[in-house]
């Protein structure tokens, strides 16, 4: 087969980073700076460590429930305008948080914020999967630069909300919440240079593949949003509780970002050429040994050496799902089967951050929560390696 032309070559590229903003938007900033604002939130509100785990829990819910429909209104209005209405539904959410103190309608807040991510990461993971069916050279990086598009949000919420905090005093997580609603703005304009990639199968042409062709990844996944999840909401605390200042607070958040940014370069290789599950084993474990590093060390090295593992790795996870998928399936079937893997994801996700959040309220330390999750990762490695493709080529 020939490569595409050049210019042909470069727009697509052009594409997938504008289809990036998306999740860039519905989790680099909408989900995951909640760990940065959380220790202000929780001294101000007198939350425990489960309460403040209610906040991603719920969030994961709002994002299931988005995953659970994303291909029915994929169907129905396309791609393009369902990641549209999530990533602009995330930046409402992240207003409203900023204007809210109560339990409730903070957590109905996180709820819209997790529908609108949901949206926004099916519907992107679908038309990039589409630009990258059109470039079979390039594929496994289109995809890693798609989901390496939350390190944008991570690294502009990380440098944002820490200095943010520190500038207006203790009690202004509101401030900061209003911060990252501004940040999120000129993402969400961003969208709208993807918009010619509406590709979407109408509902006659949509079919939905056999899942227990890939019950194994979908067992490993779940196992996965449990145990990653807890590194993104507590992992901060735990930096704050080991002495790193605001500074180091920033540095630590925006090398997870960069790191992220840079997955596409770093672990195409693997992306393209491992088959079975054996990508989505050997990434889901290096993001382990990322979780399990300031476990053993809390010094500066390794925290830093942590943050730079993790960060390259967790969201490559998700991009060996979507390259299983598009090697697997039709492409009539794509958006039912990254909707399927997104739903398991997101009740791992449901279930991480309050189990986790208990179980530190129960050994009244970060460290057990920490560790459990670690061992979740490692477990989802080992289901994830007994995955085979259906015809391997």
């Amino acid at each position: 087969m020939t490569s595409p032309e050049p210019e042909h070559a470069r727009r697509d590229i052009a594409v997938v980073a504008a289809l990036a903003l998306a999740p860039a938007i519905g989790l680099g900033v909408a989900r995951f700076a909640y760990a940065l604002v959380l220790p202000d939130m929780r001294a101000d509100l007198g939350w425990s460590y489960a309460d403040a785990g209610w906040m991603n829990t719920t969030n994961a819910a709002g994002y299931l429930l988005g995953a659970l429909v994303a291909a029915r209104a994929i169907a129905s209005v396309g791609a393009y305008r369902v990641m549209v209405a999530g990533a602009w539904a995330c930046v409402v959410a992240l207003m409203l948080c900023a204007l809210f103190r109560h339990a409730i309608p903070l957590n109905a807040a996180r709820v819209l914020a997790g529908l609108g991510g949901g949206f926004a990461f099916v519907s992107g993971g679908v038309l990039a999967a589409g630009v990258a069916q059109r470039n079979p050279e390039r594929a496994a990086f289109l995809l890693g630069l798609f989901y390496a598009g939350p390190g944008l949000g991570i690294l502009l919420s990380g440098v944002a909300v820490p200095f943010t905090l520190e500038w207006f005093g203790a009690g202004s997580w509101g401030t900061a919440w209003a911060a990252l609603a501004v940040l999120s703005l000129p993402l969400a304009v961003g969208l709208h240079l993807a918009r010619g990639e509406n590709t979407a199968a109408p509902p006659s042409a949509q079919t939905s593949p056999r899942y227990a062709d890939m019950r194994w990844l979908l067992c490993g996944y779940l196992f996965f949003g449990a145990g990653y999840i807890a590194y993104m909401t507590f992992m901060i605390a735990w930096v704050q509780g080991s002495g790193g200042r605001v500074g180091f607070q920033a540095v630590f958040w925006a090398i997870i970002g960069l790191a992220t940014m840079a997955s596409p370069w770093l672990w195409t290789v693997i992306l393209k050429r491992f088959l079975h599950g054996h990508a989505f084993a050997v990434l889901t474990g290096i993001t382990a040994i990322g979780a399990m590093l300031p476990l053993i060390s809390n010094t500066v090295p390794m925290l830093l050496a942590s943050a730079a593992l993790f960060g390259s790795a967790f969201f490559a996870v998700v991009a060996a799902t979507t390259a299983f998928v598009r090697r697997n399936f039709l492409q009539a079937e794509w958006a039912s089967a990254i909707g399927i893997l997104t739903v398991v994801f997101g009740i791992g996700q449901m279930l991480g951050p309050v189990a986790i959040g208990f179980v530190n309220d129960v050994m009244q330390n970060l460290e057990s929560g920490l560790w459990t999750s670690v061992v979740l990762l490692f477990i989802a490695a080992m289901l994830g390696a007994l995955q085979r493709d259906r015809v391997a080529t």
